[in-house]
């Protein structure tokens, strides 16, 4: 599977772009009449907005693909001209979203036109030089949607083209591939298979866990609760709602509140937390620390509210109410590296035990923003730990200048799956600020008997338990190794006399721990054997006289590998290996 380039790629952006002007040429021959707004390249592609003469068909996309590729076809060059404010109003007369544009520019400003064939577009660039550099064969229109202009819902409703573009052939017929997979791999498609959970409409963005999703749920709760705790973290819980007071003081209120869920009693605003952070200062806070309590790791699997808007939500992916595998250590100065790589490596463990080795975790190191709080000298020491803690974690990492958050550096860990997608999921900030005076005021007394401000460092491995899940279930396509499946086996009899045997199979492999049922139903043998194939389950144990003579199964493996026949102990001893051991695998 490719890798998929997105737009951080110059010439596949150029590539792109170019495309969209392609498109909205031929869009203007085949719709005459029609208004142009704007038209980037994104990941993957390109889109234009559009306010067309009629509705638009998928039929007229096909029109539109044929009309691309003549002009393609054409060898027309990509022409840029600067042109002054007034000369840009003449030359887009009669294109009203154009001149809005236009018209939020400074008077002394140039500006750039590029023009191909028969058609001229607002655009700063760049471009490629030719249309002959662009792949008659290597694009196709994928979808419209509409799209308000700017985004306001008070402005008019455009008809967005979202196309793709590679540059060559094989390119896009392994994007297409890949999308195709993505369908099939559709959490929420696996969410209803599997009976795994439900969102009403009524309710969106909050999650309603069915008992085989929230088994899985569980299984991976407990894991991290497991690894947490002899990584030497304190397991902590904060209310769910906490008063304005507190969100003012720790700076969220002013930079958060719109994502809040506000409720009043007693005259006094409350907010339904979209984060763990400021409950955790509190429980610092609450007694006198010393150095030697330093680091302190905090834990918690902190139930979030977050008021996204309903447009946004995506599944499991994407919700409103989440629990995050939230932490924050409490540390000096001179403890940041050595706290920030005992992190990295415990998450590193962890990801591993989930089928993503180091060669599948990208990290980003995300460096000051513009709007900032705290002094320069601050996120000079804060970047410098972070750097040397990355040095000595053996870490290499891409940097994201401006993307830090706005307390403090950080550290992003993606994900990448079986199809080559990215997932941001793990991260470490350093934060000087929260505790400090200014905020939320925790101290410790130091070695010289004075109080000083720690540093506190928040980190999540999984982020969101919930987002985690759907990750997990499309990179498996539903198909969990065997340690995390809500069900590991189910034992099949090949008759109804074999019941009582299937049953005493089944509760002594549940005895010992294994996720199994048996399948005393009506169906034929084949007919369990495929039902048990659908459910995903790793292991189907079948029985006959043979087997029961014998104190043995019959192991049929969801991977279709060849059956084996083991004694009960055996299969045990099998299974527990492959729990026990986290395998991928079955």
């Amino acid at each position: 599977m490719i890798q998929l380039k997105t737009e951080k790629d110059s010439q596949l952006s150029k590539l792109r772009h170019s495309m969209a002007h392609v498109m909205a040429e031929a869009v203007f021959k085949l719709f005459p009449g029609s208004k142009i707004a704007i038209g980037p390249s994104i990941d993957t592609g390109f889109y234009y907005d559009f306010e067309l003469t009629r509705p638009i068909t998928q039929d007229d996309l096909g029109e539109i693909e044929k009309e691309m590729r003549r002009i393609v076809s054409g060898n027309h060059d990509f022409v840029r001209k600067e042109v002054s404010k007034d000369e840009a109003r003449q030359i887009f007369a009669d294109q009203p979203y154009k001149l809005e544009l236009i018209d939020e520019l400074p008077d002394d400003e140039i500006i750039t036109i590029y023009t191909q064939d028969t058609f001229t577009d607002l655009c700063r660039g760049p471009h490629v030089e030719n249309t002959k550099q662009l792949n008659p064969q290597a694009f196709k229109l994928m979808k419209t949607a509409g799209a308000y202009w700017r985004g306001d819902v008070k402005r008019p409703m455009l008809t967005r083209i979202y196309g793709t573009a590679w540059e060559k052939p094989n390119d896009l017929k392994e994007y297409l591939f890949m999308l195709e997979e993505a369908e099939k791999r559709d959490h929420r498609k696996i969410g209803t298979d599997l009976d795994l959970f439900h969102i009403d409409e009524e309710n969106p963005g909050e999650i309603f866990w069915h008992p085989n999703g929230w088994t899985i749920y569980s299984i991976i709760k407990d894991y991290v609760r497991d690894k947490i705790r002899a990584d030497g973290y304190v397991e902590v819980n904060t209310p769910f709602v906490m008063p304005r007071s507190l969100w003012e003081r720790s700076g969220h209120w002013a930079k958060y509140k719109a994502n809040m869920f506000i409720t009043e009693s007693e005259k006094r605003l409350f907010a339904l937390k979209p984060m763990n952070c400021p409950g955790h200062v509190e429980i610092f806070r609450n007694r006198l620390r010393s150095y030697k309590d330093l680091p302190l790791r905090m834990a918690e699997f902190g139930s979030c509210t977050r008021n996204e808007a309903s447009g946004a939500l995506h599944g499991i992916m994407r919700v409103r109410g989440f629990v995050q595998d939230d932490g924050h250590i409490f540390c000096t100065e001179e403890q940041i590296p050595s706290e920030v790589t005992k992190f990295c490596n415990l998450l590193k463990d962890m990801y591993k035990d989930f089928g993503f080795t180091e060669d599948k975790i990208l990290v980003k190191f995300s460096t000051r923003p513009e709007l900032r709080v705290g002094t320069d000298e601050d996120w000079d020491r804060a970047e410098g730990a972070l750097a040397e803690a990355c040095k000595q974690a053996g870490l290499e990492y891409e940097i994201q200048p401006g993307e830090g958050a706005f307390y403090g550096p950080k550290l992003e860990f993606t994900l990448i799956d079986a199809l080559g997608r990215e997932w941001q999921c793990g991260t470490i900030q350093v934060d000087y600020q929260l505790p400090s005076a200014q905020r939320l005021n925790a101290e410790y007394v130091g070695s010289d008997n004075t109080k000083h401000h720690p540093v506190m460092l928040h980190r999540a491995v999984l982020g969101s338990l919930e987002r985690f899940i759907g990750i997990l279930l499309e990179n498996f396509a539903g198909a969990l190794p065997a340690w995390l499946q809500y069900q590991q086996a189910v034992v099949i009899p090949v008759a109804p006399s074999l019941d009582d045997y299937a049953v005493e199979i089944t509760e002594k492999l549940k005895a010992c721990g294994v996720r199994v049922e048996a399948n005393l139903g009506n169906d034929r043998m084949n007919g369990k054997i495929k039902t048990a194939q659908l459910k995903k389950i790793p292991y189907m144990l079948v029985v006959g006289e043979k087997e029961k003579a014998d104190g043995a199964v019959a192991v049929r493996f969801r991977d279709g590998r060849p059956q084996q026949i083991m004694k009960i102990d055996e299969f045990i001893a099998y299974i527990k290996d492959k729990v026990d051991s986290k395998f991928v695998g079955i």
